[in-house]
């Protein structure tokens, strides 16, 4: 039996002609693993690049839609009219309140009641009637557009956080599996050689010890950052809804 002590100095410990295996750099010690612990090796640095670009595009998208929401909540409060806001959404593509802007005002335009048919029925003797003030048929229509628009957006906001969520979940047990599979190989090794030798059992350890690496260095950013961007989420969505309040109250103000 090997005490700690003599573990960590025998790990030291080289002869000069022949390394302890495993002892090299890390990527070396990669080239030496068996095929099956590199595909899992190469499942979890799949895994970790696919969950890096998505952390770096849903950052930069993240903050470009902040700023572009700042700038629509400050222009939609400055401006008198609805055309005017509907004016500048085309250039504010990323905030979110621009598409329930958008689909609130579709459904607002769609109700209005013109009455055309009576100023066309009057004599042409009498001087043309003042144009009536549009109104609204139902406000809970335009609320439910406005639901509707926001749930939307969330679902755009969301899109492929989920694979950061299985990232998280996932490649632990992934590593973990490598994990078993360097602790059998040394057990094997053991075994076909009738020696505990630490130069028979190094190497599967190490295999162990780089896939449970590898594993968390996959998981561990991508469970903070789902955390993060799931939190920006939940502000985005508290910013539509009291956006959409703050629409129906000024429609039911001027249309009702």
């Amino acid at each position: 039996m090997y005490t700690l002590g003599s573990l960590v100095l025998a790990l030291q410990v080289q002869d000069g002609s022949t390394p302890l295996a495993g002892s090299g750099d890390v990527i070396q010690l990669i080239q030496d693993t068996g095929p099956l612990n590199q595909a899992i090796l190469a499942i979890l640095f799949i895994f970790s690049v696919a969950s890096w670009a998505i952390i770096i595009h849903k950052a930069w998208s993240f903050r470009i839609s902040a700023q572009q929401t700042d700038k629509f909540l400050e222009v939609f409060r400055k401006s008198s009219k609805f055309s005017e806001v509907q004016a500048i959404c085309p250039t504010l593509p990323a905030s979110p309140l621009v598409g329930v802007f958008q689909a609130g005002y579709a459904e607002m335009n769609a109700q209005f009641r013109l009455p055309h048919a009576a100023a066309s029925a009057q004599p042409a003797a009498n001087p043309p009637a003042p144009a009536a003030r549009p109104t609204l048929k139902s406000l809970d229509a335009v609320d439910r557009a406005l639901i509707r628009a926001g749930s939307t957006e969330v679902n755009k906001l969301e899109k492929r956080l989920t694979f950061l969520a299985t990232t998280a979940s996932v490649t632990p047990f992934i590593g973990l599996l490598g994990t078993v599979i360097g602790i059998m190989i040394a057990f094997g090794r053991i075994g076909a050689t009738g020696s505990t030798n630490l130069a028979i059992v190094a190497p599967g350890i190490s295999e162990a010890l780089i896939a449970t690496a590898t594993g968390l260095f996959a998981a561990i950013p991508a469970t903070y950052f789902y955390n993060h961007f799931t939190n920006r989420v939940k502000v985005f969505s508290s910013t539509m809804d009291d956006f959409a309040l703050e629409f129906l109250n000024i429609v039911e103000r001027n249309f009702t």
